[in-house]
């Protein structure tokens, strides 16, 4: 059987959480181990789907450029989930301690805000040195702890991800519509909205289209491939899907605007000169 459907781009990050969610290794760190989240709004829809906790959103892309939140976050960015438990570890030590502590089956859950055909990845960073996880997360690969990157194909990029990465650079940028960023590189297991429909069922999923009109920018047609109750049910939870809103604590996603909180550290961004 075939089936043809379409996800909008907040419907695609709910499906990522939901495939997640039904992988084995997350399952067993769920009870056994433990999971450490780094927020974004992908990875909050992951914490909504495995603690029913939305987290706090710090820099995001909207129309008006590379932005970060208005002020104090309402909720963590960060979190460890600990054998089913929830430990907010919001703050530099507190992070370092749960990635050091973190052993063979947890696993590190991330965000990216780019990545190519070849599955390199790279996340933005808009503080000096990407705050805390840019400088935590990378080197998570040097204890062998497992790393998801949760990230939407509305994020694939046409060039190599190291070309991006040597074009950006917080620095190297006079002029940002927000604040300029530069990209850190992570390394681990992509997962996308194709990855995620073929765990939670026994599919082929095929990309066919991108990008829509009418609030469907950035869109994903897929088709489906396999045996009818395994088509039905992807379609099912496509339906409970539709119209499904972004991710992440309420304060945390009104924007910054001139003089917010983040100014102090923004590098290049026209509003806050005034442009």
């Amino acid at each position: 059987m075939k089936a043809q459907i379409t996800l909008t781009v907040n419907e695609s990050k709910r499906i990522i959480a939901k495939g997640l969610k039904e992988e084995l290794k997350i399952k067993n760190a769920f009870s056994y181990g433990k999971i450490l989240l780094k927020g974004g709004t992908t990875v909050s829809a992951i914490s909504e789907e495995l603690v029913n906790m939305p987290l706090g959103i710090s820099g995001r892309i909207s129309t008006n450029g590379t932005k970060c939140s208005k002020s104090e976050l309402d909720a963590p960015h960060c979190i460890l989930i600990d054998k089913g438990q929830v430990i907010d570890v919001d703050e530099e030590v507190k992070f370092e301690e749960s990635a050091l502590s973190m052993s063979k089956g947890d696993i590190l859950i991330t965000g990216a805000n780019i990545f190519d055909v070849y599955g390199n990845a790279a996340m933005m960073a808009g503080s000096p040195l990407g705050n805390f996880p840019g400088k935590i997360i990378p080197a998570l690969n040097s204890e062998g702890i497992d790393i998801i990157i949760a990230a939407g194909l509305e994020k694939l990029s046409p060039a190599p991800v190291n070309q991006s990465i040597k074009a950006a650079g917080r620095k190297d940028i006079e002029i940002s519509f927000g604040m300029a960023v530069g990209l850190i590189p992570i390394y681990g297991k992509l997962v996308h909205e194709q990855k995620a429909i073929e765990m939670l069922a026994d599919v082929k999923a095929t990309v066919i289209g991108r990008g829509g009109i009418m609030s469907g920018e950035g869109s994903t047609t897929l088709i489906l491939e396999g045996k009818s109750e395994e088509v039905y049910r992807i379609v099912e939870v496509v339906k409970t899907l539709k119209g499904s809103d972004i991710s992440g604590s309420p304060k945390s996603l009104v924007e910054c605007t001139r003089g917010s909180i983040g100014c102090v550290e923004d590098l290049g961004c026209i509003y806050k000169k005034g442009y």
